[in-house]
């Protein structure tokens, strides 16, 4: 399984390649990340009105919660990321790719605003959610089992979520 996971990566990795295919995947691969959320979610709750105060609070705590939970399997399982340059950041500051972060987060994000509304955000984002992870494994970070993996978890954090809220 192992084998057939860095076979099926190295498919779809493209941090090699200069383009717009590349730039895409790269922007797409940022866009998940955590202080990018945290802060427009920041800026949505000072500006925003009651329901997106709401809105914005829940995902900021979900948010936090999945960071630790991510955290604690990752520093468990102790999986390398793939080699390569791209992502210098992500490598030095976290050295562990098993489960992908930004594929939990972006789902977890998705899941919770498709519950939560305003619908047609929802569905906007779980289109934009597994694009997340997918850029993480084209741009050369993650493993293609990290993102799925990732995106599972996410999916039942998002579901969680919506059983407390």
């Amino acid at each position: 399984m192992i084998e057939l996971d860095a076979r099926l990566t190295e498919r779809i990795r493209i941090a090699e390649k200069p383009g717009a295919l590349r730039t895409l995947a790269a922007f797409l691969a940022h866009s998940g990340d955590s202080w990018f959320w945290l802060a427009g979610l920041g800026i949505l709750w000072l500006v925003g009105n009651a329901y997106w105060k709401h809105l914005a609070l829940i995902l900021i705590l979900s948010i936090l919660v999945t960071a630790g939970v991510v955290f604690i399997i990752k520093f468990t399982v102790r999986r390398s990321r793939p080699q390569g340059e791209w992502g210098k950041f992500y490598r030095s500051t976290d050295p562990h790719s098993f489960p992908s972060g930004h594929a939990v987060r972006s789902m977890m994000i998705a899941v919770v605003t498709l519950g939560l509304g305003p619908l047609w955000l929802g569905w906007v984002l779980i289109v934009w959610a597994p694009l997340v992870g997918l850029a993480r494994v084209a741009m050369g970070v993650h493993y293609l089992s990290d993102v799925l993996a990732g995106m599972i978890l996410g999916v039942l954090l998002g579901l969680g979520v919506l059983l407390l809220v």
